[in-house]
């Protein structure tokens, strides 16, 4: 299982050049990975990174860590941008980028979507996701590429250079269980993204009925990442973390992220932010280290 950290773009992270610093330390610590989310605005109007930018800090920062966004809103971009954007990011890097997506959340619907004049239909919304992953796809081929949708049309176009790693870069589908679509989506790509229900006690048990969906979804026998975020500070739990780890494990949880959120360190969204001590828990490794 390999081990992550989960890192917002706002607020005290509001910066490129910080969290470039970050993945870096991450890195020097042992960490597999290092993901940053992709807002452009926040309610509470907080500083905001572009995460775009902040990758490309965190490429040139790092030589061996994978990296990406987790998750964009495909939806509300435009897909031959992301496909020259991801390419690019994955030459900067040799190869090290992965490229998470999503329809994009209900929460933040009016400061992130409304307000920019973005698409509100999550229907609507599906169907620009599954357009342009076909997109994205079809451009790094870096062969000549048409493509006609209902929602994206794209005439006769040539992409080069192709992206560092093959057949393509790996694309990881974010969803909520128990909502099946975007299972179905995820079982199509590289790796599933899911994220349960809080208010239901049995997170092992949404997790694995997700899990084990997906799979039969699957016509492909490679290689199928699942990517689970939480936080691993053993206040928060009541099983040891030795054993929590196992039972990850054991469904088939390939990706583990500890998430740097202000509030599971003592401090709150819209408050203080606790960095020394989020910074301590970076410096400190992953579990298997």
């Amino acid at each position: 299982m390999n081990y992550g950290l989960y890192v917002p773009n706002f607020g005290a992270f509001g910066d490129a050049r910080l969290l470039g610093e970050l993945a870096r330390t991450a890195e020097q610590a042992g960490w597999d990975g290092f993901f940053i989310w992709d807002h452009i605005a926040r309610a509470w109007g907080p500083p905001v990174a572009d995460t775009w930018i902040a990758l490309a800090a965190v490429a040139l920062s790092t030589s061996t860590i994978r990296f990406g966004p987790l998750v964009t809103p495909l939806p509300r971009r435009r897909p031959w941008k992301v496909a020259r954007e991801t390419a690019s990011l994955d030459h900067l890097s040799a190869g090290r980028f992965i490229l998470g997506v999503g329809t994009g959340g209900l929460g933040g619907l009016t400061v992130e979507w409304e307000n920019f004049g973005e698409e509100l239909d999550l229907r609507t919304r599906a169907e620009m996701l599954d357009e342009g992953l076909e997109i994205l796809n079809g451009l790094w081929s870096g062969k000549p590429f048409r493509y006609t949708g209902k929602r994206y049309q794209v005439k006769d176009t040539e992409f080069t250079p192709m992206p560092v790693q093959s057949p393509r870069i790996p694309i990881w589908v974010a969803g909520n269980w128990p909502h099946k679509a975007p299972f179905r989506r995820a079982a199509r790509w590289d790796g599933m993204v899911p994220q349960v229900d809080p208010k239901q006690e049995d997170e092992l048990g949404q997790l694995k009925a997700a899990i084990h969906y997906a799979r039969d979804q699957r016509q492909d026998e490679g290689n199928f990442d699942v990517v689970f975020s939480t936080s691993l500070l053993p206040d928060n739990y009541i099983l040891p973390l030795s054993e929590r780890l196992t039972q990850y494990k054991e469904i088939g949880v390939t990706w583990l992220l500890e998430q740097l959120y202000p509030q599971h360190f003592g401090g709150e969204w819209q408050g203080f932010w606790p960095v020394d001590a989020m910074r301590h828990r970076i410096l400190q490794g992953p579990p298997s280290s």
